[in-house]
């Protein structure tokens, strides 16, 4: 893959340019005069074996105003528990765990080897790890995160992430590479932990979609309080939920764009995400502190092959 062959041949003589090779042991800020985004590198921070571990972005600032926030309130261990726009691969099976038995190592792209304890998989399960390989670039508007895979079972990987700043935002971009025998399938999404000012979910919010939902249509529905409204294309709150909501498969099973838009009303900002793939597959979580739109895209990728795929976050002012 040529964009991993000129990351690997530029790791050495950056000192003497504008970009510089970064311990993978620190946090690392990018910011302009709109938008500060802090990222925790791949061995800083969060060390559970859910989330993707390269480029873990820990906290997103337009004009100073926070418009991300935490999994957990009140959270003692950092390390442990989401926060911000942290993503993940294979959240209901990891490559290749159903192929082997108790014991053996199967991969979860981004963090590394896991170990198999028994039964199914689930994300919470707190797995013995193996981390993969990780290099860092940085640069002024952007950083590049390289994980290099072992090979397990005959999947094997390279991956390498891109974050880049813009005027009004944020890219997250996403390269792939099967380098193992086997046909990688699974699938990636970005949790998207957020609250704009901090300010508690409720009648100030709208999250908005370009498709019709039909709550029939739905894997599941988990809405005890009855505070989340399901619109045709958008959904609102009653009141603020002060228990865990949670809505799968929104979509129906329509293949549609991969695009949400979160407004305060109050604050008079929002947020947008726009994927560069259609999805078929949109969920939905949060709490009285956080709204969570979560946009899946499927991986189905040949031994030899490659795939990338984008996502744009736009933070906006509404009048």
């Amino acid at each position: 893959m040529k964009r991993f062959l000129l990351l690997l041949f530029l790791v050495a003589p950056f000192a003497a340019s504008s970009q510089q090779k970064t311990n993978t042991n620190m946090t690392h800020v990018l910011k302009n005069k709109n938008i500060e985004i802090q990222i925790d590198l791949p061995t800083a921070g969060y060390s559970f074996s859910r989330f993707d571990w390269t480029g873990k972005i820990v906290s997103v600032k337009y004009k100073n105003i926070p418009v991300s926030s935490v999994e957990m309130l009140n959270n003692k261990d950092d390390t442990q528990s989401g926060k911000g726009f942290y993503n993940e691969f294979g959240i209901e099976a990891p490559v290749g765990y159903n192929e082997i038995e108790k014991g053996g190592w199967f991969h979860k792209i981004g963090v590394g080897l896991l170990k198999k304890d028994s039964g199914d998989y689930f994300f919470g399960t707190r797995y013995e790890i193996r981390p993969a390989g990780f290099k860092v670039i940085a640069k002024a508007d952007k950083i590049t995160i390289h994980c290099k895979s072992e090979n397990a079972n005959g999947y094997a990987y390279e991956y390498e992430k891109e974050i880049e700043l813009t005027e009004s935002g944020f890219v997250v971009k996403y390269y792939l590479k099967n380098t193992g025998a086997k046909t990688i399938i699974t699938n990636e999404y970005i949790h998207n932990f957020i609250a704009i000012n901090n300010e508690f979910i409720g009648s100030d919010y709208i999250l908005k979609f370009p498709f019709r939902m039909d709550p029939l249509l739905f894997d599941a529905t988990v809405n005890p309080e009855g505070k989340v409204e399901i619109g045709q294309q958008e959904i609102t709150f009653n009141d603020t939920p002060t228990e865990q909501f949670f809505f799968s498969n929104l979509t129906g099973n329509q293949n549609i764009d991969a695009y949400w838009e979160l407004i305060n009303t109050k604050s008079k900002i929002g947020i947008s995400e726009t994927g560069s793939f259609k999805t078929a597959k949109v969920n939905l979580w949060g709490w009285k502190h956080v709204i969570s739109p979560e946009l899946f895209f499927d991986v189905n990728l040949e031994p030899g092959k490659e795939i990338e795929w984008s996502r744009i976050y736009r933070i906006f002012e509404i009048n």
